[in-house]
């Protein structure tokens, strides 16, 4: 059998590319006069979002005592925004559970950023822009576009009611998308996106969708409309999904209401059930400012601009098979 390789994943290529990219961020927001911060990996509470399972490690000295690598820094980062740090930006690494695939690895780049006072709206011109700066070197993209989730399910899967999942469960049918048995309301419409709507968007543009369902809302607001939504869009492009953004909500108890919420569908599922994050939800109950923040993972983002097939392939040393 022969030894295992210790050389990197990455190209060189890769490896300058990525380098000039991170180069580009810090000047794109010191430019901005949003300030890099860093908060910790290791936390003593969790995310307890359904959408994420996260990383538990335990101390080798006091195996008791469990601690979670965080999912993302958000929480963090909205305790310095509550105690007046002004607009914030950070770069680093997080760590989720049973995430592995063409577009998935256990360990990713994230990079976070909070505008205070800014709407959803004024958020999504932004990341526009550092995503074009990101990719305009390698690829010519078209103007980017703007559709609310509703739009996307009456112009994409021909029903004007996301809300009735039995009429979006027969149009991803119709699609010939298998759906599991036991799949939930929520899983059909994530599978009748993914599948079916974001396949069909222009690939050579940035399409952000906005005005998600009021029950997917996460830590997003929820704007006052009829019906009402979620004040949070996602962005794409060839197919991927690159950032996912939220005009925040900032009500504690509505907060900790909607933890509590997910902890017990957990429960019901036989998931784990992490600890809640009390700093968190005492910074919002101390107050955390209006404002707008995002995420996009930085390695798809490489992979887009360097035309790779995988985010494994802009990794030094992916935790999951190359391609």
């Amino acid at each position: 059998m022969g030894s295992p390789s210790w050389r990197s994943n990455a190209s060189q290529e890769m490896l300058q590319l990525r380098a000039k990219s991170l180069a580009a961020i810090r000047e794109f927001f010191t430019t901005r006069k949003v300030l890099e911060v860093e908060t910790p990996a290791l936390s003593t509470a969790g995310t307890s979002d359904l959408g994420l399972e996260p990383m538990l490690a335990r101390d080798s000295i006091n195996g008791t005592v469990l601690r979670y690598l965080h999912t993302s820094p958000e929480y963090a980062m909205k305790r310095l925004l509550a105690g007046g740090s002004g607009d914030i930006y950070q770069i680093c690494r997080v760590f989720r559970a049973a995430e592995q695939g063409r577009w998935h690895e256990p360990e990713f780049t994230l990079l976070e950023w909070y505008r205070l006072g800014w709407n959803e709206t004024q958020l999504m011109e932004e990341v526009e822009s550092l995503l074009h700066r990101l990719l305009h070197s390698t690829r010519s993209l078209a103007p980017a576009g703007r559709m609310s989730y509703r739009q996307v399910f009456r112009d994409f899967l021909h029903t004007d009611r996301f809300e009735n999942t039995e009429e979006v469960r027969a149009a991803v049918s119709k699609a010939g998308i298998d759906l599991p048995p036991n799949i939930s309301e929520d899983g059909i419409l994530d599978l009748a996106l993914s599948e079916v709507i974001v396949p069909q968007l222009d690939p050579d543009a940035i399409t952000f969708i906005y005005d998600f369902p009021a029950n997917q809302a996460a830590l997003a607001r929820i704007k006052a409309e009829k019906p009402p939504v979620a004040a949070r869009f996602e962005a794409f492009c060839s197919g991927i999904e690159l950032a996912n953004g939220f005009a925040e909500l900032t009500d504690a108890a509505e907060q900790r209401q909607r933890f509590e919420l997910d902890l017990t569908r957990r429960r019901r599922d036989g998931r784990h059930e992490p600890l809640l994050d009390e700093h968190f939800l005492a910074a919002l109950e101390h107050g955390l400012p209006p404002c707008a923040g995002v995420a996009i993972g930085l390695d798809r983002v490489l992979a887009l601009a360097a035309g790779v097939s995988s985010v494994a392939a802009t990794m030094s040393f992916p935790h999951g098979p190359s391609e």
